[in-house]
């Protein structure tokens, strides 16, 4: 990524989450105007955290942070946030990992899930257009079945980016199509195989049989696929995010995460709490609607936009 491109993804996406910043900063820098850092003091800025969807647990983690470090002495805003982005940062610098795709492999199988409406088509769509642009040769699957407007939405994407698209008739097998996909990207030696899935969490047990038989049948063309199951998550969920890493732990093996939709929520604190309690890769951070929107999750890009702070570079 070129320097101009890595500046501009930075604006972006502390563009993305001005609605969580915001919220943050006006309240710290209400509650530490002139102050000492005393214990009332910690039990408001860890309310504050709480109503930002960073939860419980790693709220109190971030508040006994600065008890060690600060209590009893005097503080600025600025001062709160920039210690908060640190311990942020440290929080989710053991998961902020690019998702690499095995070159070996041809092509490297990954499987997305997650529920309706939480972006999986147009993050496809999006990781499709990144891989392009690299070089890398990628085709679709639209196992989203059921969904007639997730099929086209994926096509669109498909003539955007010049990738073949896998789609049946609504209802179709989506097994049978990840079964086709794979034939096709397999005999054109492709890189990378995007698998679109349907999300209805109101009758789990179809959607994990479902789920089951992709990569059931997957296996019958290549054992160790899918090689990479990716979660996307809608952050403007807040804390039901959680309930659905655990729905979806329970029906595939969740390699990794992408989180959509930190534009439109203040509730971006979420990503560390889910860092903190399932410890599994964040890939991903989308903050709006175009290609170049959705980038590799940076823990301390992440961490400082989170509390409102230019990018390290940029001090």
């Amino acid at each position: 990524m070129s320097e101009n491109d890595t500046s501009g993804w930075l604006a972006r996406l502390r563009a993305g989450l001005a609605r969580s910043s915001s919220r943050l900063a006006q309240g710290i820098g209400a509650l530490f105007t002139r102050r000492t850092l005393d214990e009332a003091a910690l039990e408001d800025l860890e309310d504050l955290l709480i109503t930002a969807d960073i939860g419980v647990s790693t709220s109190a983690r971030l508040v006994e942070s600065l008890r060690t470090s600060r209590l009893g002495k005097d503080v600025t805003p600025e001062e709160i946030r920039a210690a908060l982005a640190d311990e942020i940062a440290r929080i989710l610098e053991p998961v902020a990992k690019p998702l690499v795709f095995d070159s070996t492999k041809k092509p490297h199988v990954v499987l997305v899930v997650g529920v309706n409406g939480a972006g999986k088509t147009t993050t496809i769509g999006k990781i499709a257009k990144s891989l392009k642009d690299q070089g890398l040769g990628v085709v679709m699957a639209a196992g989203d079945t059921f969904r007639a407007a997730a099929v086209e939405q994926l096509q669109v994407w498909g003539k955007r980016t010049d990738c073949p698209v896998m789609a049946r008739a609504i209802g179709s097998d989506a097994a049978g199509v990840a079964f086709d996909a794979l034939k096709l990207a397999t005999a054109r030696k492709d890189d990378v195989l995007l698998i679109d899935t349907a999300g209805r969490l109101h009758n789990r047990t179809e959607l994990m049989a479902e789920l089951e038989k992709i990569s059931r049948v997957l296996k019958k063309l290549v054992p160790d696929a899918p090689h990479t199951t990716l979660l996307v998550l809608d952050a403007t969920t807040g804390q039901n995010a959680h309930q659905q890493v655990d729905i979806f732990k329970q029906m595939v093996h969740v390699d990794g995460i992408a989180m959509t939709k930190l534009d439109g929520t203040a509730k971006g604190g979420v990503v560390v709490s889910i860092a903190e309690k399932h410890g599994i890769p964040v890939h991903f951070a989308g903050v709006g609607e175009s290609a170049e929107d959705l980038r590799p999750f940076s823990a301390r890009d992440y961490a400082r936009g989170l509390m409102g702070l230019p990018a390290e570079e940029e001090d």
